[in-house]
Order: C-alpha cells, then sequence, then structure tokens
C-alpha cells in the first residue's frame, strides 16, 4: 500500500551526505515530497526531515539501507510514531485597500503574521501541521498568491 512517511534521518554534517540520503530514496521509486535540512543544537549534526510516497515494504528496505550509510547516526519513520510536525510558508498575496482587513482578519485566526507591507502587497507567514497550512492556503488562494516558498516539514517524536 502507497502511503505518505514522514522520515527523520540525523546525520553528520558532511560533503555527499544529503546528496546519498536522497539519492538512496529516489533510487528505488520513491518520490521525495518534501525535503528539509538544517543544523542540529549538536555542532557537526544535522536533521534531514523527508516526506516520501512509497509501500510500506520497500520504505523498510530503504531505512535498513539507510541505517548501513556512513554518516547516518539514526533514522526513524513518524508513521506510527506519535510525534510533533510543523511546516513554514511565506508567500506574497494581492492586497490592495478593498482587501487588506479581510486578508488580516484571516492571518489572525490561524495565527499567521504578515511580516511586509506594500501599497498592493503583504508578505505573510505561516506555520502549522498540514491540515492547517492547506485551510489557509484555501482561504488566502482567492486573494492571489504572487510568490510562495515552503519550508517542507520537520518532526520531531514526543516524549522521551
Amino acid at each position: 500500500m502507497i502511503a505518505k512517511h514522514t522520515i527523520s534521518v540525523l546525520v553528520e554534517n558532511k560533503f555527499g551526505v544529503l546528496a546519498r540520503v536522497s539519492s538512496l530514496f529516489s533510487g528505488r521509486g520513491f518520490n521525495i515530497d518534501t525535503l528539509n535540512v538544517g543544523p542540529t543544537h549538536r555542532e557537526g549534526f544535522s536533521r534531514i526531515t523527508a516526506t516520501i510516497l512509497g509501500g510500506d515494504e520497500a520504505l523498510d528496505q530503504a531505512l535498513k539501507q539507510l541505517n548501513k550509510l556512513v554518516n547516518v547516526i539514526e533514522v526513524e519513520d513518524f508513521q506510527d510514531v506519535d510525534a510533533v510536525s510543523r511546516e513554514l510558508i511565506l508567500m506574497r498575496v494581492q492586497a490592495g485597500s478593498e482587501t487588506r482587513s479581510e486578508i488580516l482578519q484571516i492571518c489572525d485566526i490561524f495565527r499567521a503574521k504578515i511580516i511586509d507591507v506594500a501599497v498592493e502587497t503583504v508578505i505573510i507567514e505561516v506555520t502549522g501541521n498540514a491540515n492547517k497550512i492547506m485551510a489557509f492556503l484555501k482561504l488566502i488562494e482567492p486573494f492571489g498568491i504572487i510568490e510562495m516558498a515552503r519550508t517542507g516539514n520537520v518532526a520531531l517524536k514526543r516524549g522521551d
């Protein structure tokens, strides 16, 4: 069965590690839906968070092979784990004087922030889980999204 999986990979921050991790997934026929990489609180380490689409059996094999890669410290599939995930979006939206107050109300409801204002546009920052992001986009889209950048998911396991 094909499902969406959020995978977290703790790696040593070394040249070529991201390429090896992403090519392992794509080489086995997985579509990488989102990919996010950033440093952790420990110097010299990064966390790769990937949202991929694929079958459970093939994913198990890929995760076992991923664990064998040099510079990979820890691999976790959040499919059956209680986890928290968030995404960040920045977007420039049409916002003339006649629609700006309505856009502000939508932003207030979703706890989004307007971080830049121009005569006919605003730049909005919104963070949240996938459901919140999709609901926000549905309401903002009619105003006219000019440009958008998304981080993709970042995720951590809940608890100890």
